[in-house]
């Protein structure tokens, strides 16, 4: 996953895979944007989005974020059961890995609930960057062209685009936010691999993505 490794780069750290997890503004260089990878990577404002999978809705874990993190998810309802849980499931998985973030602990329940094997690890060790920095997340996050198919194995896949241009880092040390300018690199694609576990959960197993995508583009 690719969102706002910016963030971190902007205050002068070193980038890592696991930053590939997140991004915003457009600071990157040309080589990170063209192959962007990670082993596996509430309440915000929400629109057309589907709820959380009713079937586990009560093991589920409450996402609380604060009011400064805003979301929008145009990937409204495809009308078949399954694909509407993966698309719920993913949007649960986004704001998992930034409520770790805001609660700067790299081993937080949320995001482990929705993330498995390599990309809980790459999550992990993105989070714990995060932490290391003393480094939160606040601004807004658009996610938008999905594109979700599921398998009769128990697999899926959800590809996606997300517009990191009011996204930005906050250090927590002196609570100053680095804001960056927009340009086309603050659109990114994501394609994700999930498996339906024994919770019924569609779970992260693999995130790729690319800076710059065309397809993202305004």
């Amino acid at each position: 996953m690719n969102r706002r490794p910016t963030l971190l780069a902007a205050l002068a750290l070193t980038a890592t895979a696991a930053l590939t997890l997140s991004a915003c503004g457009s600071d990157d260089s040309s080589k990170d944007k063209d192959n962007d990878k990670i082993a596996g990577a509430d309440t915000g404002k929400t629109s057309a989005s589907p709820s959380a999978s009713a079937s586990t809705a009560a093991d589920r874990p409450k996402i609380d974020l604060p009011s400064d993190l805003t979301y929008t998810f145009d990937w409204p309802k495809t009308g078949d059961k399954d694909k509407d849980a993966v698309l719920a499931d993913g949007e649960q998985s986004i704001k998992a890995v930034d409520l770790a973030i805001v609660n700067q602990n790299a081993l937080d329940k949320a995001y482990v609930y929705y993330y498995e094997g390599e990309a809980a690890v790459g999550v992990e060790n993105f989070v714990k960057e995060y932490v290391d920095a003393k480094v939160s997340i606040t601004g807004s996050y658009r996610f938008y062209n999905p594109e979700v198919a599921v398998d009769k194995d128990g697999t899926a896949s959800l590809s996606y685009c997300e517009d990191q241009g009011k996204a930005y880092a906050k250090d927590l040390k002196n609570g100053k936010v680095k804001k960056t300018k927009v340009t086309s690199d603050s659109y990114v694609i994501y394609h994700t691999s999930l498996k339906k576990n024994g919770k019924g959960v569609w779970a992260i197993q693999k995130i790729v993505s690319q800076r710059g995508s065309a397809k993202c583009q305004p």
